[in-house]
């Protein structure tokens, strides 16, 4: 004879439109076609209310989202700005004589989000930049402190084994860091944030990140651009490769949206792409939860609290 199993479902207590007053409960289950099994209705054990406030999360709250940038509408536009974006990875990689603003253009991409558009692209114009700039010590001593760390930091994301050596001449003879470093806070920010990406027994990086932490905090109050100080006091709080990279992504658009050079099409770009994934996965959740409801009252028997398998 088939075995009955009863707990409680925690789906009950939820702030849902299914009340308990829609659920009939079984009487009679057929096991059978001559056969029929009495079940009797489980009694439900009063218990204390915890005085939880209600949850946001109903069915009915997550079948009513809705958005604009579901479905084919949004992708005209979607493409048009690729293609903007697009030329422009493979203009400032033709210009080879400055490799900072097509790395910067790359950091960009990562954090806001669209560098998975540009895959490939990413990819040639690292690859040119590493050759041509990182790939022998000879190259490092005409680079300044901000081309080195944000070179280092992204190269090594993509895979690069650039040595931590490129950061030897950053101390004098004592093993003190020279003094002109002060005056570039862009390139102690990003030298603080490529210190995170060391390996084990690499002490230069170790020393960087202990430095570029002090450093950076004791010139937090001193710093007059909004934007700058944004970026610092959030590394700061969380260094970049701890990040979690969609969390960074809607801090960073907003941070990117004040920068006083920011571009127009990397912000459109961003902000549609984040919609539009955003809402992708609101209908992975509506269809989840139409599909969750459907097992529990047609697959799972319920009774006044109870759930019942027949095995």
């Amino acid at each position: 004879m088939s075995s009955v199993w009863a707990f409680s479902s925690p789906f009950l207590i939820s702030n849902s439109s299914l009340s308990r007053k829609s659920i009939i409960a079984c009487e009679n289950i057929t096991i059978n076609k001559n056969q029929v099994m009495d079940v009797p209705t489980m009694a439900t054990s009063v218990r204390r209310s915890g005085n939880y406030p209600p949850s946001l999360w109903s069915y009915d709250r997550i079948q009513s989202l809705n958005s604009n940038y579901t479905g084919d509408k949004q992708m005209p536009r979607l493409q048009t700005l690729k293609e903007a974006v697009r030329t422009m990875i493979y203009k400032d990689n033709e210009k080879e004589e400055n490799p900072l603003k097509m790395l910067n253009l790359v950091d960009d991409l990562q954090r806001l989000g669209i560098s998975y558009h540009f895959e490939n692209e990413i990819s040639n114009a690292l690859k040119n930049i590493y050759y041509n700039y990182y790939e022998t010590p000879e190259k490092w001593t005409i680079m300044d402190l901000n081309l080195k760390s944000l070179g280092f930091r992204l190269l090594r994301q993509h895979g690069y084994l650039v040595p931590q050596e490129i950061f030897e001449d950053i101390k004098d003879d004592a093993g003190n860091f020279k003094g002109h470093l002060h005056n570039d806070i862009i390139g102690l920010l990003n030298l603080y944030e490529a210190s995170y990406h060391s390996l084990e027994d690499e002490h230069i990086l170790d020393d960087a990140r202990d430095f570029t932490t002090k450093y950076l905090k004791e010139s937090l109050e001193n710093i007059t651009d909004q934007h700058l100080s944004s970026l610092i006091s959030h590394a700061l709080d969380i260094p970049l490769h701890w990040m979690v990279p969609r969390v960074e992504t809607r801090w960073f658009i907003k941070a990117y949206e004040k920068r006083s050079a920011m571009n127009p099409t990397l912000l459109e770009l961003a902000k549609l792409d984040f919609n539009m994934v955003q809402a992708i996965h609101q209908e992975d959740l509506k269809y989840t939860s139409r599909y969750i409801c459907i097992y529990i009252f047609c697959l799972g028997g319920f009774s006044s609290g109870s759930r019942t398998f027949l095995q």
